[in-house]
């Protein structure tokens, strides 16, 4: 198949070097143009079907894993988790969605879940950020709820300690 180029959009491409991923779920292709010379990686995942995300107002969109891991990202952005594990949480997410809908169409809350879910075992911080904005946190009261369902860890403990001094 010819990929078009980023740089001077000429067809005529070949083929440097390819790599699959840890669980050969996409194969990165490096490319060189026959035209410019510029070089250039391109990406192929297996894709089973299309799905179809019926949002909370009854309108359908095509399953975006892009939008998706911009999410995850966002949630997990300052924290100790890296891109290779956000791919990795993406990844699994849409092969479930393929694999777990009898139809092509599936919720968003369905999606949402299934990411607070990944989120809460992954980093407990990066979870209350995902779910506050997916769930519309409007409250003080709607994080603390949130925070009382994260089980207790030590190692993932977070402790905040206000000076008693007046702060503003």
């Amino acid at each position: 198949m010819d990929m078009r180029c980023p740089y001077c959009n000429s067809t005529d491409s070949r083929v440097l070097d390819s790599r699959p991923d840890i669980e050969d779920a996409i194969i990165r292709r490096r490319r060189v143009c026959n035209q410019c010379g510029a070089r250039f990686t391109t990406v192929e995942r297996v894709q089973m079907r299309d799905l179809m995300v019926r949002k909370n107002s009854g309108k359908l969109e095509p399953f975006d894993r892009e939008k998706l891991a911009r999410s995850i990202k966002l949630a997990c952005r300052n924290r100790d988790v890296g891109d290779e594990q956000i791919e990795k949480l993406v990844t699994s997410i849409h092969r479930r969605l393929e694999t777990e809908n009898a139809d092509e169409t599936v919720s968003s809350a369905a999606v949402g879940q299934m990411v607070s879910d990944s989120l809460l075992n992954l980093d407990p911080i990066a979870f209350v950020r995902f779910v506050s904005v997916y769930r519309k946190f409007s409250k003080i009261s709607d994080f603390k709820k949130i925070i009382d369902q994260i089980p207790a860890d030590d190692d993932n403990a977070i402790v905040c300690k206000l000076p008693k001094t007046t702060l503003f």
